[in-house]
């Protein structure tokens, strides 16, 4: 049976000035699925929440106090056989969740040019454009409008 990393991905929104949401993506130096939200592994004794606060804080140097908002969705995937051979992982892919928040308008995001080498913020129908995994965007977009939801309340 196989088994699967648990993980927080960070839906991070910034609105425009026209009132439109931009999501951010980070960028990993690889070959394939670079560009995705901020995410990382739930460390022992962690809650979804304070992981994605402090990989929020490692992968895009924004270490906010805000409000976040955890999602019922979930997603699951494989690591790529490229990655399995190189790295040899004790699981075999992760299992994220989903936190969102909004960034306020005056975040700066800061990459260390290693683990993560860019970053974009993006519109949501842009998302396709950066990365392919047709599940992966749908799971995201489903996010976005659960937390446009919990915003207009």
């Amino acid at each position: 049976m196989k088994k699967y990393r648990s993980a927080v991905a960070v839906l991070v929104l910034k609105k425009d000035s026209d009132g439109s949401a931009r999501i951010l993506l980070v960028h990993k130096p690889r070959k394939s699925d670079a560009w995705q939200l901020p995410q990382g592994g739930i460390e022992e004794g962690e809650t979804p929440e304070v992981a994605a606060l402090r990989e929020l804080n490692e992968e895009a140097g924004l270490l906010l106090a805000v409000p976040v908002q955890m999602s019922a969705h979930t997603y699951c995937y494989d690591f790529p056989p490229e990655f399995l051979a190189r790295y040899n992982p004790v699981n075999a892919g992760q299992k994220l969740c989903f936190v969102a928040l909004e960034a306020p308008d005056d975040s700066v995001v800061k990459v260390d040019h290693d683990e993560v080498d860019d970053f974009r913020w993006v519109l949501p129908e842009e998302l396709e454009r950066y990365n392919p995994r047709k599940e992966y965007v749908e799971v995201i977009l489903r996010v976005l409008e659960e937390r446009m939801r919990g915003i207009r309340r």
